[in-house]
């Protein structure tokens, strides 16, 4: 049984896609009962990882991180780069810091750039892994049919739909938006799939991010969405085939996007704050 002293975790807020990590070691076939657990203990939480930190500041990798359904997740990548420094105990307000990860479905290291702001508060740039294919695919439910962009990643892939589309009424119905991603995620046999209601507000963008993780059985209208983000600057930057900063308001507050289409170089801006930490 979970409680809050018998775990060593931490609770961060990287723009309200508010993230547990947890630095006790949890057994893998055990992780997803664990994120249950917690999440229930802390109804805000909408995501569980498992880190592991390394000891030696010159490591190769300064962290692992496993999330609880081995999706990827590049807020939870985010907050354990942040945790990753704060662990050190060396102010680093005002000097940018450099962390490497080994992250579950990334295939390469992720890089994340962190600049301390404040007592337990970063400015983060994370560069995003390369998608696998950016491209549209027919999807089906209710009754109806229609072609949508999907970003494929390592981890996690993201749909895209715009007003216009005939499945954007799924924004505001979560049983059937629910029931949408759990049926297409099973078609496409990914470990994460998305649902981006993606809106334009003049030179900006509105983004609502519906996730469901099957391996964590976990399904949310998420307050920010890292990868979801990435994605659709991915596809806007495929559109308009310029290189592409896009800023997204979310229910969580705001990210921005950078993507340039012709190197392929995906950078999403973020912020993170540690709220709280229970130790054993």
């Amino acid at each position: 049984m979970i409680t809050n002293g018998a775990i060593r975790f931490s609770i961060l807020d990287p723009t309200g896609n508010i993230t547990a990590l947890v630095e006790s070691p949890v057994p893998v076939e055990a992780q997803p009962e664990t994120a249950a657990e917690l999440m229930r203990c802390h109804p805000d939480v909408e995501q569980v990882g498992f880190v592991r930190f390394a000891e030696e500041p010159d490591a190769l990798v300064h962290a692992e991180l496993r999330m609880a359904g081995g999706e990827f997740c590049g807020n939870a990548s985010i907050c354990a780069s942040a945790l990753y420094l704060l662990n050190t105990g060396t102010d680093r307000t005002g000097t940018p810091a450099d962390v490497r990860l080994s992250v579950s479905g990334a295939e390469q290291l992720v890089n994340v750039r962190l600049c301390q702001e404040a007592d337990g508060e970063f400015s983060a740039c994370l560069v995003y892994p390369p998608a696998l294919s950016i491209t549209a695919q027919l999807f089906s439910f209710g009754g109806f049919s229609e072609k949508l962009p999907i970003v494929f990643m390592s981890g996690i892939s993201h749909i895209i739909i715009r007003p216009g589309s005939v499945f954007f009424t799924l924004k505001e119905d979560w049983n059937a938006a629910e029931q949408a991603l759990r049926t297409w995620c099973a078609g496409l046999s990914a470990a994460g799939l998305g649902l981006m209601f993606l809106e334009p507000e003049g030179t900006e963008y509105r983004l609502t991010p519906y996730v469901w993780v099957p391996g964590a059985g976990t399904f949310f209208r998420e307050n920010s969405c890292a990868s979801g983000s990435a994605a659709a600057a991915m596809v806007l930057a495929a559109e308009s085939g310029e290189k592409t900063l896009v800023t997204l308001h979310e229910p969580g507050g705001c990210l921005k996007v950078s993507r340039d289409p012709a190197s392929g170089e995906t950078l999403l801006y973020n912020r993170v704050r540690l709220t709280a930490r229970f130790d054993d």
